[in-house]
């Protein structure tokens, strides 16, 4: 069987990993832009009951679902969003993204969510621990 080597453009491929990295970020720089005290704003986009089971501090809770003008309404426009939900099987960060940018923010998602947030060590606030399970509500 003969395997088929494509050769890649680096001009190409640079221009695609800068662009994603403009949109992405992951738990280590987070952590690092919010001890730099870097303005910004992170939202959970998960249902407030999965919030209370559990989330990065300083995150505030607005579900992707109730993004408007209204319920965004008080933030700051100047800072940098930076969305996450449950996990890389998750799409309710990038929807919450969406809505973000729809409104008129600068955004970022974070790449692997509250679960790789966790798996690199990071703390979390748990303001309630009625259940253990937790639903992304990405539907």
């Amino acid at each position: 069987m003969e395997t088929m080597t494509r050769v890649q453009d680096p001009a190409k491929a640079r221009a695609y990993f800068e662009q994603k990295m403009a949109f992405i970020t992951g738990p280590v720089e987070l952590d690092r832009m919010l001890k730099s005290h870097e303005a910004i704003t992170l939202i959970d986009v998960r249902e407030r009951e999965d919030f209370e089971k559990g989330h990065i501090p300083g995150a505030i809770n607005i579900p992707h679902r109730t993004m408007s003008a209204e319920s965004t309404s008080r933030l700051d426009r100047a800072a940098l969003i930076v969305t996450y939900c449950d996990g890389i099987g998750c799409n309710g960060s990038t929807k919450g993204a969406v809505n973000m940018l729809n409104l008129g923010f600068r955004v970022k998602e974070l790449m692997g969510g509250l679960d790789w947030w966790k798996r690199d060590g990071h703390k979390t606030h748990i303001a309630a621990t009625s259940g253990t399970s937790i639903s992304c509500g990405c539907e």
